[in-house]
């Protein structure tokens, strides 16, 4: 359950380094730099022990999966993205998919 708990909050700190990106504008703001840096050192560093009990072809996925639909929704959110009944249903397929992983996985 460690490792599910580590994967999950690796895959919330992707999301925040996706989004952050965004902010760095082209790494010249030093604040969002810093923080975007940090937020993929401690994802990776999160993936990196998740992998060590997970089989990666489950940790990876997963931890891709919680960052793509992050950085998806905020992207609506944040940056008025746009909203189409495509773009949620293929992120409600996501969800899934990333839970049908986990629910495989012994």
């Amino acid at each position: 359950m460690r490792s599910w708990i580590l994967l999950l909050v690796a895959g919330l700190l992707e999301t925040g380094w996706a989004i952050g990106l965004k902010y760095t504008q082209g790494f010249t703001r030093p604040l969002a730099s810093v923080l975007t840096g940090l937020a993929i050192v401690g994802s990776m560093v999160l993936l990196g022990l998740a992998a060590k009990e997970l089989p990666i072809g489950t940790a990876y996925p997963v931890w891709v999966g919680i960052g793509a639909f992050g950085a998806a929704v905020l992207g609506m959110v944040l940056f008025k993205e746009p909203v189409t009944p495509g773009r949620i249903f293929f992120l409600v397929l996501l969800m899934v998919a990333v839970m049908g992983l986990k629910a495989t996985t012994a």
